[in-house]
């Protein structure tokens, strides 16, 4: 690769390089969630992605230095929640180490397949996982779509520039 005249090289690439690139990528915010033997577990996700319609499959990425994937290493179903504008505080505690994510104030059931279920968002599925891709120090978690609700209206939570952030009309 060659600098074009005048200007510097850009910058190799390093981990502070691809969060930098990314914070600049609007991301849907999801919730991820699975049963464990010590009973659910949850993470925050933007990672999410629609992968293929036949047959509906999605992927998320998890890092293997999670509290959430001991559970999701071993779990053959997660719950997939797509957060609405208004659940920055659910999306904060999912994201946060060490807290108690089921406990009050969150609201949650026990769903098909024994799937942690959230309320209140805007869009749920139950899915089986069919694969767990290595990829550096997180695995890409490929699951197909049995069922869920799609929900009612509402925004999304985006997460932007290392926030949370909505929709702008």
């Amino acid at each position: 690769m060659t600098a074009t005249p005048g200007l510097t090289a850009p910058p190799l690439a390093t981990a502070e390089l691809l969060r930098s690139a990314f914070r600049r990528h609007a991301a849907g915010v999801a919730v991820i969630t699975a049963r464990g033997d010590a009973g659910p577990v949850g993470f925050t996700a933007t990672s999410l992605t629609s992968v293929s319609a036949e047959p509906p499959l999605l992927s998320f990425g998890i890092g293997t230095g999670s509290s959430s994937w001991p559970a999701v290493c071993e779990a053959e179903y997660v719950g997939v929640h797509v957060l609405g504008e208004h659940q920055e505080a659910l999306a904060a505690t999912f994201a946060r180490s060490g807290a108690d994510r089921f406990a009050a104030p969150t609201a949650w059931y026990d769903g098909p397949e024994d799937v942690p279920v959230l309320d209140g968002v805007l869009a749920w599925l139950v899915c089986r996982v069919v694969a767990r891709v290595p990829a550096g120090d997180h695995r890409i978690v490929l699951a197909e779509v049995l069922l869920g609700d799609p929900g009612g209206a509402g925004r999304p939570l985006l997460y932007h520039q290392g926030r949370y952030d909505r929709l702008r009309d």
